[in-house]
């Protein structure tokens, strides 16, 4: 199938991109945007710097996108992969193809949106464009790209048609992508979907030429994202914003008539509606995320099981969940083997499954969470109970939460009241989800900060910074001693619920959560130890230095300085943008001060 783009847009053209993505290829700006954070939260203005080429927009959104259609002869079938350079392996397309489809057994008729995430084949390289990757750190931790994972978001439909052997119409538009961002994928499907069944092709190459223009994925700022006569106004969360608060509400004060949609979130979903048949007991299914313990959703559809799986990721946020999650898993997926032996105990992962089939082959997992239909807005379920594992072993066991488990925390009952008021008042979901989100939100907070406040205390003092011998290091995390710290400063300071909190963290600090965690505060502080390095050296006098050295001392300290340089703009180390300019004069007057032969061979040595 030939798919071309418009004339003047092949492959070799070039074409302008936003200019925070311009302005990435300058030399200054890794450290500019090091020292600055984020950037500014202001709206996007129409200034178009440097072009970049063809596809390089729609790549820093998406990786590609799929028509995946049933076939008498095939089965599932990938029939459409655009742009048409896009690289699947045949594994990856194997698993597009099962995933994009709902289970027989699911009886979705009409349109049915989902999202699922698949694991990457190894050894490839990644799509996105090496420049928008710098963005990802002013992402918070849970947003950052995994470079192991696509995500898959799913617009299916099923409707009857008389015309067709089968009987059914059946096909998914399938947008695959690294980016975490559920709720504005699937409103872009949900604008483009249905008019693509009736359009087919010509439709999609429009809807991804829209998106090809689109501005970077830029965190902060304001971004209007035009696609297919619809305008989208959303705000990527930074690394900066408080938790918990919606800035893009604040900045639509004004009516904008351009705008079509406005996109209060990019990436939540509505908690409560998930969580509601199960919400007696959310706290212990916030322990069982925390804790990374192996987790099965049994639903009766792929939305429900994707839609209730990310809202339990999500309940621990802004902690990052470290651990595998798959929103919609089935047993053609690549690793239902992996995941279902019964040789080893059940892997830190949550599955979302439709298969009734699962009943059987995931009862020696320790967590099952057995949800029915999720009413629509408004309407509430009876509440599940918890039950014994044993108890399930049919497939038709009633909905509940199977598990032995018992919570090292007492169950807060005021949030239990509220939530109760709110469906007795008839409150709307959306407002149920703000409680329920601020609930996990403080509940997380009083949890982690005990353990950020005895991280931070393993950073060596400033004063011991020396500019002439290595950053020192970080002292040891002591689980013992940490602790000891929790009986004056623990979460007692900042939350009323009562319990095992010391069990809690003992079980914690043996989890992927943790190490996931522990890795990148630490790897935050060493950047912060090379910064203050950097800034040591700076405020020497390197030309006096100079005077009482060897030729050759000098020479090594000015290679020294430049992979300084090299591993600030690599690392995006924290430095503010005068200090990176003091070191290039630094570095420049050295070498004035030499030989001139030594000056020609050390000015061809790198950039300066």
């Amino acid at each position: 199938m030939a798919l071309r783009g418009p004339a003047g847009l092949g492959p070799g053209s070039r074409r302008p991109l936003d200019e925070a993505v311009a302005g990435a290829v300058e030399r200054e700006a890794p450290a500019l945007l090091a020292a600055g954070g984020a950037p500014e939260d202001d709206e996007e203005d129409d200034g178009r710097g440097r072009g970049l080429l063809r596809w390089d927009g729609f790549s820093a959104w998406l990786h590609c996108v799929c028509v995946v259609g049933f076939d008498l002869e095939l089965g599932q079938a990938v029939e459409v992969i655009y742009p048409q350079h896009s690289k699947l392996t045949d594994k990856e397309k194997t698993n597009i193809c099962y995933l994009s489809f709902p289970d027989s057994n699911s009886g979705c008729l009409g349109d049915t949106q989902f999202c699922f995430r698949f694991r990457q084949s190894s050894g490839r390289r990644v799509s996105l464009h090496c420049l928008l990757d710098q963005f990802d750190k002013d992402l918070p931790v849970y947003l950052k790209k995994d470079p192991a994972y696509f995500y898959g978001y799913v617009y299916f439909r099923q409707v009857r048609d008389k015309t067709l052997k089968r009987g059914y119409f059946q096909k998914s538009l399938v947008l695959i992508s690294k980016l975490p961002y559920i709720h504005f994928f699937h409103t872009v499907l949900k604008q483009i979907a249905p008019e693509y069944f009736e359009k087919s092709e010509p439709y999609l190459e429009a809807a991804c030429n829209d998106v090809d223009r689109w501005p970077a994925p830029v965190p902060g700022k304001t971004l209007h994202l035009p696609i297919m006569g619809v305008v989208m106004k959303v705000r990527i969360p930074t690394c900066h914003d408080k938790p918990g608060t919606t800035q893009i509400v604040q900045l639509t004060q004004q009516a904008d008539t351009n705008i079509s949609v406005i996109l209060p979130t990019v990436h939540e979903v509505d908690i409560f509606r998930c969580f509601c048949p199960v919400f007696l007991h959310s706290q212990m299914l916030w322990e069982l995320v925390l804790l990374g313990e192996p987790l099965v959703v049994m639903a009766p559809s792929p939305s429900e099981s994707s839609e209730t799986v990310l809202a339990l990721v999500n309940c621990i946020s802004p902690l990052k969940y470290f651990s595998d999650f798959r929103p919609y898993f089935t047993i053609h997926d690549s690793e239902f083997k992996e995941y279902t032996t019964r040789t080893q105990a059940p892997p830190s992962v949550i599955l979302g499954v439709t298969n009734p089939f699962f009943a059987k082959t995931l009862q020696h997992w320790p967590h099952i969470i057995r949800i029915g239909d999720l009413k629509p807005t408004g309407e509430i379920p009876k509440q599940v109970k918890v039950k014994k594992l044993k108890n399930l072993k049919t497939l038709d066991s009633k909905p509940g939460v199977y598990t032995s488990y018992k919570p090292y925390l007492n169950r807060d009952e005021e949030i239990i009241k509220q939530l109760q008021k709110g469906v007795q008042q008839k409150r709307p979901s959306e407002a149920q989800s703000v409680i329920l989100r601020r609930y996990f939100l403080e509940l997380t907070q009083s949890f982690i900060i005990p353990l950020e406040r005895y991280v931070a205390s393993l950073m060596p003092l400033q004063k011991s910074i020396s500019p002439w011998k290595s950053p020192p290091q970080l002292r040891q995390f002591l689980p013992e001693e940490f602790m000891k710290t929790l009986e004056k400063t623990g979460p007692q300071l900042t939350s009323r619920i009562k319990g095992d909190w010391i069990g809690l963290y003992r079980h914690f600090l043996k989890s992927p959560n943790f190490d996931g965690w522990f890795k990148t505060r630490r790897k935050e502080m060493i950047q912060k130890l090379e910064a203050l390095h950097l800034e040591a050296l700076c405020e020497e006098d390197l030309l006096l230095w100079i005077q009482k050295h060897t030729e050759v001392e000098t020479v090594d300290l000015v290679l020294k300085l430049k992979n300084k340089l090299l591993q600030a703009d690599r690392e995006h180390l924290p430095v503010k943008p005068d200090t990176m300019e003091k070191l290039r004069t630094h570095i420049d007057a050295i070498i004035l001060a030499l030989p001139e032969d030594l000056q020609g061979i050390l000015l061809k040595t790198g950039m300066t």
